[in-house]
């Protein structure tokens, strides 16, 4: 990294014993290169995503205002920061305590242990600090060209769209058809009148045959549809599709890039956070803090994994996921046998001294995300010893508070919350709607309808990129609704929902 300073020798020498400490844990990370930042200088860095270099953009000064305020006024600090590179930078904040910062250096750790383990890394790109200055430097040539204002309005038109990706599609190896015809057999799809060899091209003439595969190719054409299958990659298919001028198909692939980037920490968010608390509490905790470093440990932990009434704490909800899986697997609270067990008293005092704990935690880091880790561990004995709830707004009241404790629900608000990333799934169904070139996407319900003033917002900028009608097909209230927009012009219609 341009500029990146030496770090001070103590510090070094701590980086030195508490890696030491964490690949004694078994933990396995990339190198890691610290630098220490004031507040000012964090808060530029972490308004830019936790890159040096961003493209120019309005947003960025923005988040750094929220940032810098909220840092004034005692509402928040940012302790730390460590961005999924190779190697990790991470950066370190100036007026922390010697016990912060070996907390966050063994937090940092376990954080880069989950980026370099963890599948939903696996695809990510290792160089994006030369990835994003490259980014930065074509904008600012397409400023150079096509005026600030032109690029800067298409960026936050792109921005607003940049949620209609597909993460998982990165994941996705597509085959080719076995099934699919060679060109080369496509003679035999055109009628041919009976005739001996040597008649056959004067009863067939090449020159007609011909004819007739254009025509029947040319059909074959009218028919497929556009795209062939629904594709939840929107921007994929704008870029591919959409009438833009060069300068703004780069511009949206810049943002598309980035999109896929930043997708794993949104994924991961409660695993990875928990990941990190787990492993710096018990590296402070069993090797690194002194005795009298131990209460401030403890005072600087507590603030970490408070929680305020109705907002969930991903530090405090995954790591005390992974010390409950831990603690299962050390007594055999797994299995078919556990399962079919309906006595809770039994399953209280269950204990098979197993010692399978710590394997499974790696395990479970290595294999799963946020919605996976919740729907297979988060338990009903689980959610009745941590008390969690599910929260919402109440009509009757007019107040948010407790809507209920039972399991199902509390468990169902929480995946709901996860799945997309609390977002609608969206896809590209025809490219080429009632044959007017108009973009037609779909909504899959799942049960939560769409936000109508944010759904025309959206609509308002995919004509913006499109240049042609855009309409959503959806359900509002339980019935059938498209939602057209043209230019100003926003229309609602009732429509047949498949399903």
């Amino acid at each position: 990294m341009a500029g990146l300073r030496q770090i001070p020798t103590y510090l070094r020498d701590m980086q030195e014993e508490i890696e030491a400490h964490a690949r004694a844990f078994g933990l396995d990370f990339f190198p890691i290169l610290y630098e220490v930042l004031d507040y000012k200088t964090m808060n530029e860095i972490a308004a830019y995503g936790g890159f040096p270099t961003r493209y120019p953009h309005w947003r960025f000064g923005m988040d750094y205002e929220q940032l810098a305020k909220s840092y004034e006024w005692g509402m928040s600090k940012i302790y730390e920061m460590v961005i999924n590179t190779v190697p990790a930078y991470a950066y370190l904040l100036e007026g922390n305590s010697l016990v912060d910062q070996k907390t966050v250096m063994a937090h940092v750790c376990a954080h880069v242990d989950f980026f370099k383990h963890n599948y939903f890394f696996s695809k990510t790109n290792r160089k994006m600090i030369d990835t994003m200055a490259n980014h930065a430097a074509r904008v600012r040539r397409h400023m150079a060209r096509h005026g600030q204002d032109a690029v800067e309005n298409f960026i936050d038109t792109c921005l607003s769209i940049e949620n209609l990706i597909d993460p998982m599609s990165q994941f996705i190896v597509r085959q080719r058809d076995a099934a699919a015809v060679d060109p080369d057999e496509r003679d035999e799809d055109v009628p041919r009148l009976r005739a001996k060899q040597y008649m056959d091209k004067f009863i067939n003439p090449p020159e007609y045959l011909d004819a007739q595969r254009k025509k029947r190719d040319d059909e074959k054409k009218q028919k497929k549809k556009f795209p062939e299958e629904p594709q939840r990659d929107v921007l994929r298919f704008l870029i591919d599709h959409a009438p833009l001028e060069v300068w703004q198909r780069d511009c949206l692939e810049i943002v598309r890039d980035e999109a896929y980037y930043f997708v794993p920490q949104a994924m991961t968010k409660i695993m990875n956070e928990g990941w990190a608390t787990y492993w710096h509490s018990k590296i402070m905790t069993e090797k690194a803090a002194s005795s009298a470093e131990i209460i401030d440990y403890a005072d600087a932990a507590a603030g970490i994994l408070a929680t305020a009434p109705g907002r969930l704490n991903p530090y405090k909800l995954g790591v005390e996921l992974y010390r409950n899986i831990e603690d299962r697997w050390n007594r055999g609270q797994f299995g078919k046998e556990w399962a079919e067990c309906d006595s809770m008293d039994q399953k209280r005092n269950w204990d098979r001294r197993t010692g399978l704990g710590k394997k499974k935690l790696f395990e479970v880091r290595k294999l799963y995300n946020d919605i996976t880790f919740i729907d297979e561990f988060f338990t009903l004995e689980f959610c009745v010893e941590q008390k969690f709830y599910s929260f919402g707004f109440s009509e009757r009241s007019g107040n948010w508070e407790i809507m209920s404790r039972e399991f199902k629900k509390v468990k169902d608000q929480l995946l709901r919350g996860l799945t997309n990333r609390g977002q609608p799934f969206i896809h590209v169904v025809d490219g080429n709607h009632e044959n007017r070139s108009e973009l037609l996407l779909r909504h899959a319900h799942e049960g939560v309808d769409l936000d109508l003033s944010q759904a025309k917002d959206t609509l308002r900028n995919l004509y913006k990129v499109w240049t042609r009608p855009v309409s959503i097909l959806t359900k509002l209230e339980g019935k059938g609704k498209l939602l057209r927009c043209e230019g100003d012009n926003l229309t609602e219609k009732s429509a047949d929902y498949p399903g």
